[in-house]
């Protein structure tokens, strides 16, 4: 097989560069660097199957050669970098999932979108199905990244719909582990950060919203399998372990030993979502899909990557 990983420098997307080279398929990685890192993909150099192409999904690809599958992951993900790149961000919603959907048009090629939990914004309701249509406030500041998903939701499925293409939609929740960056600004890698460098544990609000961490692994495991399936439609893909942020920050400190770092609080960001947990009943029942690494081991071991990068 070759597959197609665009945003394959970033978190998420080298570790999905390292499950399909595992696999025996020939990669190729295209991001254009803006949130990604050559760093994360520098051990995949050398394997002769692994090709990187520097390139702007939001301009027009053209490769040679068969593709079997295009997995659409180029975007920034973290409030911090879709808030300093809003034009950007959008412009690789639409008219980068529009290229790669083309792409994959074009070869014959199964196609997965990375979506996310973050179309269902500030939600209504809870846990979060598949099938609710969600809250979002489409002009706030935080509608460049939610929009931008929701329009490639859109273009996807009218790829599927209208050209027949091979489609997959994975709504991706809160997402943690080794290469995430320390000032990517998501709440886990800044607590972590606080808590190494003995700073105030920032907390935005009372700290009494709540959000659900999936590990790396567990997420690329169910990307692959969704990939697979033969389901159009999207599937949610997160851990249903609840945890407030209040208590994610004292997991934290309690984790990083000889800390002086103590709980403040700041004003809550417009548009916060309150609750964010994923139902998974359809990643259960379709996929045979369960997380499997828990919160203690998984924050351990991204501690560890922390520790060895800061």
């Amino acid at each position: 097989m070759r597959t197609v990983i665009t945003g394959g420098a970033g978190f998420v997307g080298s570790h999905l560069c390292e499950r399909f080279l595992d696999d025996g398929d020939e990669v190729v990685c295209v991001d254009n660097l803006l949130t990604g890192s050559l760093k994360n993909i520098d051990q995949l150099a050398a394997d002769p199957r692994f090709r990187f192409v520097r390139h702007d999904i939001s301009e027009p690809i053209e490769l040679d050669g068969p593709v079997d599958n295009v997995l659409h992951f180029a975007s920034p993900a973290s409030p911090v970098d879709y808030l300093a790149h809003p034009i950007p961000t959008l412009k690789v919603g639409s008219l980068g999932t529009h290229n790669a959907l083309g792409l994959a048009k074009a070869k014959d090629a199964r196609f997965l979108l990375a979506s996310t939990s973050e179309i269902y914004g500030d939600p209504d309701v809870h846990p979060q199905r598949e099938d609710y249509w969600g809250n979002v406030n489409t002009i706030g500041p935080r509608g460049c990244y939610d929009e931008a998903k929701r329009f490639a939701e859109a273009i996807t499925m009218a790829y599927h719909r209208f050209h027949g293409v091979k489609t997959h939609i994975v709504r991706i929740f809160n997402t943690y582990g080794p290469r995430m960056r320390l000032n990517d600004g998501r709440v886990l890698p800044n607590f972590m950060k606080q808590a190494l460098r003995g700073d105030p544990i920032t907390i935005y609000g009372k700290g009494e919203q709540t959000r659900s961490f999936c590990y790396v692994t567990d997420l690329v495991d169910g990307i692959h399998r969704l990939l697979k399936a033969d389901y159009a439609l999207p599937v949610n893909i997160g851990n249903p372990s609840e945890i407030t942020v209040h208590q994610l920050a004292e997991e934290i400190i309690a984790l990083v030993e000889g800390t002086k770092s103590r709980i403040v609080y700041n004003d809550l960001p417009e548009d916060d979502p309150k609750r964010r947990k994923p139902d998974i009943t359809k990643a259960q029942t379709l996929l045979g899909w369960n997380p499997i690494v828990d919160r203690p081991d998984g924050l351990k071991r991204t501690l560890a990557y922390f520790r060895s990068v800061v």
